[in-house]
């Protein structure tokens, strides 16, 4: 069993309970834990099962209580559920901490709803996780392929529903992905809907648009996906029906771009961050790109390297300019970028971008210095 809390400041690693035991009775455990000062206010719990490959075949909690130590401020709370909470399903509760004169926050039933083409039948060979991130901390990593209600499988389209229970999260801004396979596959994946079940609206909407070519011989594919728009009425959502073809897919209207950056030859050119980009046309301009999975190279952005990463997205016109940054994470994650290729398929166009400079975390604007 393990434990992760959030506090106003941040949130702890995963705490193991396994070493940590002070006082064992027959229907009752304490532990002594340690958490780092820096979390501020606790606000929140997650806890769950490291690993469901265990002997372990349910684990039924009945009550929770903590306190702290120097202050002696408690808080309880009787839980009564048996993980996994279904067969086969979600390993993790959470709940809130509530404090002396101190209002807490409200578990939220979320509905994740993915729209793919053939996941589901790869499913018994894949591995799939999705963390959702909000204004009041994230979900951990939660399994999209163990539980799934609401399947419809067409000809060319499916979609299916996740259901998970999680401590209100606030506006959600974006959602990881992690998926891994037993045997080699290609997943596409359209897009994710999430929204609370009791409400209809607000659908906050993460557009994917990506083919995901995986394999046991490959690490974990992880995919950052930031909200790519909120539907916050039901005439919105009429609209935006209204505009799906007879399919009920926008995949035909999405023009695929290959993007080729150039990093510097020279001392500490290359770069351990996470790279984004996005791309400006005279008609639109795309959603925010991950640039995470190299067709060349497993480490991408190393120094005198060349990285081609392609990317699905609406048809944005002639393009004219980029915005491209890190977010600073990593050892050495001073960067120091050449230059940017951008093959339009739909228009049979090559643009370019020149840098010749370095990029910290602030967002750069390229524009463009010929095309052919």
């Amino acid at each position: 069993m393990v434990m992760v809390f959030y506090g106003s400041n941040g949130k702890s690693n995963p705490v193991s309970m396994e070493n940590k035991v002070e006082h064992q009775t027959e229907n009752q455990i304490t532990f002594d834990i340690h958490l780092p000062s820096d979390l501020g206010m606790l606000y929140k719990v997650r806890l769950g099962l490291q690993s469901l490959e265990n002997n372990i075949s349910q684990l039924s909690l009945r009550h929770f209580k903590i306190q702290n130590t120097s202050t002696l401020d408690t808080f309880s709370l009787t839980i009564n559920k048996t993980l996994p909470l279904s067969p086969n399903g979600d390993r993790w509760i959470e709940f809130p901490i509530q404090w002396p004169l101190k209002e807490a926050l409200s578990v939220v039933t979320y509905h994740l709803t993915v729209f793919s083409r053939n996941i589901l039948n790869e499913r018994n060979l894949l591995h799939m996780t999705a963390c959702i991130y909000g204004t009041h901390g994230d979900t951990g990593d939660r399994s999209l392929l163990q539980s799934l209600q609401n399947v419809h499988q067409g000809e060319k389209n499916e979609s299916f529903l996740v259901i998970m229970d999680a401590v209100d999260l606030g506006e959600l801004e974006k959602i990881v992905l992690l998926i891994s396979s037993k045997t080699e596959c290609k997943l596409d994946i359209k897009k994710l809907h999430v929204q609370e079940a009791a409400k209809e609206h607000p659908i906050y909407v993460f557009e994917v648009n990506e083919e995901f070519s995986v394999n046991a011989n490959k690490p974990k594919i992880q995919r950052e996906i930031p909200g790519s728009f909120v539907i916050r009425g039901e005439q919105q959502k009429n609209d935006i029906d209204n505009n799906l073809n007879e399919e009920g897919s926008q995949v035909k209207k999405l023009t695929e771009y290959t993007i080729k950056v150039y990093t510097g030859d020279k001392r500490g050119a290359g770069t351990d961050a996470n790279v984004h980009i996005i791309l400006f046309g005279n008609e639109d301009k795309s959603e925010v790109f991950q640039l995470a999975h190299s067709l060349e190279h497993q480490n991408p952005f190393e120094r005198g390297k060349v990285d081609t990463f392609k990317i699905k997205t609406k048809n944005l016109g002639s393009l004219h300019s980029i915005e491209i940054g890190h977010d600073g994470k990593g050892f050495a994650s001073g960067w120091f970028l050449e230059k940017v290729e951008i093959t339009d398929a739909a228009r049979n166009s090559m643009h370019c971008f020149n840098c010749n400079r370095s990029v910290d975390q602030s967002i750069i604007t390229l524009y463009m210095l010929f095309s052919f």
